[in-house]
């Protein structure tokens, strides 16, 4: 099938776009993807109803809400439509649209996650079945929701020699354990590790008003205050056993503040990798190789890092030939292809659900 795959991330910096053509299982071949920013209007408009959801005991309509979920729905459309532009493919040629949404409160202890987008008018918009609401089946099964992702990786990774680990550094870190070829899904560990660019953006964002730490230069200007990178660590989160996930709002920057620019910076990329150092000790096993997707494999200091508290050599998944912005989206649009087909989408190594289950919600024209 050829299908789209649309992913906006805790980091409010934009929409990822791409089109694969896939069977769901071991064949994948990605043929277009495209990166669509968010105005600095939009990423106001989605940081308020994001902080309105952390205030709800359950998710329930509200004007800024509503009005947030009209934009995701909107920006998502334009997005497919200029991908299909750029890849010189029609609608019509199109089996399913995988619409993740944007996250605005993810609360599986409380049996609930949020995302925002309305996936029947996506199909309307394009005239292509869409697939939206992949975490909520897994939550109401008693699954955290998260992550998705590694069903992907190890589609990608199926002839790799394993042990290996996929580490992607998004707003949040999540790390997918790959035993080894032909190994199967029902052998995939998989959790959230802690924050990974998110505290770091927000940093930056406060004390020098720039969107991101580019190239982690501010953080390598930095010396890590230990006293601060230990209490963030002393966080019940990183003794819950995997499967785990989290809200990237469930920490903040509260603790760096009083440090400079460079300080706050290069301590909360050390809080990133030590928190990835945990996660890789408490995988079944240790990997051979580390590889790294999302935007924090762009941040050489926060690499470093990593590669320093784990003792592994850490690779960017684009020196395999898979385009480390685009694994999010293709991964969506991967599980939408799955949900069609009746296949798995979560796993009790992954996501803690009690068995493998399909997920999302087919929204056919």
């Amino acid at each position: 099938m050829l299908a789209i795959g649309l992913m906006s991330g805790t980091s409010l910096d934009g929409i990822d776009a791409a089109l694969i053509e896939t069977d769901g299982e071991a064949m994948v071949r990605p043929i277009a993807f495209r990166g669509e920013p968010y105005s600095d209007a939009a990423r106001a408009e989605l940081s308020d109803a994001t902080r309105m959801a952390l205030t709800f005991d359950r998710p329930r309509a509200s004007p800024p809400i509503v009005a947030a979920g009209d934009l995701i729905t909107r920006t998502h459309v334009f997005a497919v439509h200029k991908l299909l532009a750029d890849a010189g493919v029609a609608a019509a040629e199109v089996d399913v649209i995988g619409f993740h949404g944007q996250t605005i409160a993810h609360r599986p202890d409380r049996g609930w996650t949020w995302q925002i987008g309305d996936g029947a008018a996506m199909a309307r918009a394009t005239g292509i079945t869409t697939v939206s609401d992949f975490r909520s089946a897994d939550v109401a099964a008693g699954g955290q929701g998260a992550p998705l992702l590694p069903v992907y990786h190890a589609a990608l990774a199926s002839t790799l020699d394993g042990p290996v680990a996929v580490l992607n550094l998004g707003g949040v870190g999540n790390i997918t354990f790959i035993p080894g070829e032909a190994s199967g899904n029902d052998s995939l560990v998989a959790f959230d590790t802690g924050p990974a660019n998110g505290l770091i953006d927000s940093w930056v964002e406060a004390e020098t008003g720039a969107r991101y730490d580019k190239g982690g230069a501010l953080a390598a200007a930095g010396r890590v205050d230990e006293t601060v990178l230990t209490a963030m660590l002393d966080h019940p989160f990183f003794d819950a056993p995997p499967p785990k996930s989290l809200d990237r709002n469930d920490f903040t920057i509260q603790p760096a503040r009083g440090l400079s620019a460079a300080d706050g910076a290069a301590t909360l990329t050390a809080f990133t990798a030590a928190t990835v150092a945990d996660a890789v000790r408490n995988l079944p096993a240790r990997p051979k190789r580390l590889l790294v997707a999302g935007g924090g494999r762009h941040n050489p200091t926060m690499l470093a890092m990593i590669a320093a508290a784990t003792g592994l050599g850490v690779e960017a998944t684009d020196a395999l030939g898979w385009n480390g912005d685009a694994l999010e989206a293709e991964g969506f649009a991967y599980m939408a292809v799955r949900t069609l087909r009746g296949l798995p989408i979560s796993f009790p190594g992954t996501t803690g659900v009690p068995a493998a289950m399909a997920g999302g919600v087919v929204h056919a024209v």
